[in-house]
């Protein structure tokens, strides 16, 4: 976390483009503009919780890092990151399906789908970092073999973006009794 450079935050930028891009473009097509907003809210704060205890619990898998107000504020800039990953995805997803509420239709096909692209995005985000020095793993995070990449942000990107949809289409049914989800 010492090397950390400005280019990281490249990515993060260039996907919040696409999302406010991608939300302006699903929103006309909503037939719900109202729950289509409130399920994006909720997602980008299921996300968000999610993603930093996530990231506070697996602190001890990476080198360098201690329970101090540095770390944790890196924790807390990290799962920014990742709550923009998950719109992304979740926007992204809702583009190719043609329906912004694309979660209500869930089967095994699309959970596999959605998982497959968590687990590349999350393999292919931990080689760039690891490459460019932005963190170094403990001895206690375990590693993928072929791609030396930590399991702990794999699975991360594995089950909590399915985990923010979900939730936040249970809290607008329970909120709203919407009809939508």
């Amino acid at each position: 976390m010492e090397n950390l450079k400005t280019t990281v935050l490249i990515v993060p930028v260039i996907a919040l483009i696409l999302i406010i891009i991608l939300y302006t473009h699903l929103l006309k097509q909503s037939n719900n503009r109202s729950d289509f907003k409130r399920v994006s809210y909720y997602i980008m704060a299921f996300s968000f919780l999610l993603n930093y205890t996530w990231e506070v619990l697996q602190m001890p898998l990476y080198k360098d890092t201690a329970f101090d107000i540095k770390h944790i504020a890196f924790c807390g800039l990290a799962s920014v990151a990742d709550t923009i990953m998950v719109l992304l995805l979740y926007f992204g997803l809702a583009t190719i399906y043609k329906q912004p509420f694309w979660i209500k239709h869930i089967n095994i096909q699309r959970t596999l789908m959605l998982i497959t692209i968590g687990a590349i995005g999350a393999i292919l985000a931990e080689m760039r970092h690891l490459s460019q020095g932005n963190w170094v793993y403990a001895s206690s995070m375990p590693i993928l073999p072929f791609v030396d990449v930590g399991l702990s942000p794999v699975l991360q990107f594995m089950f909590l973006p399915f985990l923010s949809y979900y939730l936040s289409l249970y809290l607008l049914k329970m909120k709203y009794g919407s009809k939508t989800y």
